[in-house]
């Protein structure tokens, strides 16, 4: 049966397949690990309004509008053959191609570059977090969700609504059960080809050896000096050496996590959960004021989900259903766009922007509205994006009658700080298997603790909750897991992927999920060049008074930062282009006709693509 499978995959792609999935790189040879290639050419992906051959005329408005110009932050095409790894630190992306090239399929590679990046990204994810993961299945052209979202514990829920504001997000009254761990062994079991402790070994490795301090990584460390200066003795020991901030190319280990890593590998799940880690998780917490026993820890499972989606231009766009919410945001909207021809020219102008931003200010306190860990969370978003709906968010934003038809924003909070920390990876394999998955510990360095001698960074996901309504379906309560804007998502033609890709960012994560796929799904701009202008978002404020803000990076054009203001927008060019602490940085894999693939690590995080 393997034997079989292995050969329908490899099978040359039919002539009617080439017609429908023209190649997009012509003039290099991929399949070089590494290998850097010519900005692509952008004809159109199949399905797309721009996939016949482009006229003389639109070629001539591409270069009036500036598509064919440099984008002020540069995202260059890596190409792969076989196999194709995107991650948030290059010794991520290294553990998981080397797991490709021994033979590992998509999960067993992801699982390797999943715990790397909670080693040399410590204050982004890892074994005290959460993860969505997002994986479609070659052999089948099935597409599944793993739900590895953080929990609440065995919290008295009176008792902590009377808990200072602050106990939300810092300490270990912050801390909500981790799911990392449990969704990962899940995926193991599930498709995973090579054994468990193989696939945990590169983290391992690196944990006890060490992590590369690069420049952005010192940047996300000195916004933290607060929190890493704030008490905890186990997070100072391990990432202040010398009580000082690392420097840029220092190596850091952790043998501490090392050790708990070495006991996921030898026991599994269990190795976390059960045990003398979970010994010390539940105690920490005890003693720290905490929610989390052992009993929820043992108790924790991770799910297995069916994504959520729409058709949009030929397309099906797939991501992670609720309790994630940044789908719930960002597929609406895009749905609710779908008609409107953004003039033929440049996303970011005024005009095009202010329709972009009358829709969100209507979509984004919906979706807080009715998403959260529900029941019937998954039913509202499919009333989000049923056609009344859309209709009738196209009407009360103005798309189908005049601007004064604009609707008042009227909504709650949504509360997932700008700045939260995440991290998006990548990993496909020759089979055609996709991983594209998100994992996060919140806030920055989380709750800024670790539980004595585990190593393990505890997220602060308690952030996340309602605690104002207690009919809402994302308030507090026991074992419930808050929502996140995460959203790893696959575009999807025919039931092949064309894209995958992701962003850390959090509430900023729709809006640059918006902004890329009408780029390159709508207006058909290069991948690269979608990813790599600049970044916007709609803050839409929930207190009486505020205004409603349009933010972008510095990049932006000012003639029509001006044009914005003059519609209404307050504007805020929040940092240059390519920083990266405001606007995260967005991972994508695109896949070309011959079987090829095209990553794309953005350089306003520490991103590195590699394919072989």
């Amino acid at each position: 049966m393997f034997l079989r499978k292995r050969t329908m995959l490899n099978r040359a792609p039919s002539p009617n397949f080439r017609r429908l999935h023209p190649p997009f790189h012509t003039r290099s040879r991929p399949g070089i690990r590494g290998k850097r290639i010519p900005r692509p050419r952008a004809p159109g992906l199949p399905g797309s309004r721009g996939f016949r051959t482009l006229s003389l005329a639109w070629i001539l408005a591409l270069a009036l509008t500036g598509f064919a110009d440099a984008t002020p932050v540069t995202v260059l095409p890596v190409a792969g053959k076989h196999g194709m790894v995107v991650a948030g630190h290059p010794q991520a992306t290294a553990a998981g191609l080397a797991v490709l090239k021994s033979g590992g399929n998509a999960v067993d590679a992801a699982i390797a570059t999943s715990l790397s990046l909670g080693v040399a990204e410590p204050y982004g994810s890892g074994l005290g977090g959460k993860l969505v993961m997002v994986y479609y299945e070659a052999a089948t052209g099935r597409t599944e969700v793993i739900d590895a979202m953080d929990a609440a514990g065995s919290l008295d829920v009176a008792a902590y609504l009377k808990r200072p504001e602050g106990d939300h997000s810092y300490g270990y009254p912050s801390a909500c059960v981790p799911g990392l761990a449990a969704g990962l062994w899940l995926a193991h079991q599930k498709w995973g080809w090579h054994s468990w402790a193989d696939d945990v070994q590169p983290a391992i490795d690196l944990a006890r050896e060490g992590f590369r301090i690069l420049p952005k990584t010192r940047d996300f460390f000195e916004e933290q000096t607060k929190k890493l200066h704030r008490g905890d003795k186990e997070l100072a020991r391990l990432y202040l050496p010398g009580g000082q901030l690392p420097e840029i190319g220092a190596t850091l280990a952790n043998p501490d996590l090392a050790r708990t890593l070495t006991l996921l590998a030898k026991h599994g799940r269990d190795g976390f959960y059960r045990g003398e880690i979970a010994a010390s998780i539940a105690s920490a917490s005890r003693e720290g004021g905490g929610e989390i026993t052992a009993g929820d820890l043992a108790a924790y499972e991770a799910r297995i989900v069916d994504p959520v989606g729409i058709d949009f231009h030929g397309y099906r766009i797939e991501s992670a259903p609720p309790p994630a919410s940044g789908a719930a945001m960002f597929l609406p909207a895009l749905k609710a766009l779908e008609d409107q021809a953004f003039g033929r020219g440049p996303l970011r102008s005024a005009a095009n922007l202010d329709e972009l931003g009358r829709v969100w200010r209507l979509v984004e306190p919906e979706a807080y509205r009715v998403i959260g860990d529900a029941v019937g969370s998954r039913f509202a978003f499919e009333k989000l994006v049923a056609p009344d709906s859309i209709q009738a968010l196209r009407t009360k934003a103005g798309l189908t009658a005049p601007a004064e038809a604009r609707a008042a924003w009227s909504g709650g909070p949504f509360d997932e700080s700008e700045m939260a920390a995440t991290t998006h990876f990548i990993v496909v394999d020759r089979h055609g298997n996709v991983v594209c998955a998100t994992q996060s510990l919140s806030l920055h360095f989380g709750a800024g603790v670790i539980p004595r001698g585990t190593g393990v960074v505890l997220n602060d996901s308690m952030s996340n909750f309602d605690y104002s309504d207690p009919a809402h379906p994302n308030f507090v309560a026991p074992g419930r897991r808050p929502r996140s804007t995460i959203a790893p998502t696959l575009v999807m033609h025919r039931n092949r992927p064309v894209i995958a890709l992701g962003i850390p960012g959090a509430a900023r994560i729709p809006t640059a999920m918006l902004q890329v796929l009408i780029d390159r799904l709508v207006l058909n701009r290069p991948l690269g060049e979608s990813i790599g202008d600049s970044r916007f978002h709609f803050s839409i404020p929930w207190r009486t008074g505020e205004a409603e803000t349009f933010e972008a990076e510095a990049s932006f054009p000012p003639a029509e930062a001006d044009a914005l203001k003059a519609l209404g927008w307050t504007t805020v060019l929040a940092e240059p282009a390519g920083r990266g602490r405001k606007f995260g940085g967005v991972n994508a894999v695109e896949f070309n006709a011959d079987g090829s693939l095209t990553g794309y690590a953005d350089p306003r995080r520490t991103n590195l693509a590699e394919g072989y």
